[in-house]
């Protein structure tokens, strides 16, 4: 699990761009292959990573905790 916190507001679905945002930035990938596929109007989300592999995602966010 990835904790992420964005200034952005709810409304308009603000939030979740900047989510989409961050994430693509941090990774580095094109924001159409992320994709929040639940809780799009709430606060815990889960994203859909597309081509993504373990290894790009232990370079951009560390080993994860045991």
């Amino acid at each position: 699990m990835l904790k992420v916190r964005v200034a952005a507001t709810a409304a308009d679905g603000q939030g979740n761009a900047a989510v989409i945002a961050l994430l693509s930035k941090a990774l580095p990938r094109p924001k159409s292959q992320l994709t929040i596929v639940s809780g799009q109007t709430a606060r815990l989300k889960r994203v859909a990573l597309q081509n993504l592999s373990d290894a790009d995602l232990t370079a951009a966010f560390g080993t994860p905790p045991p």
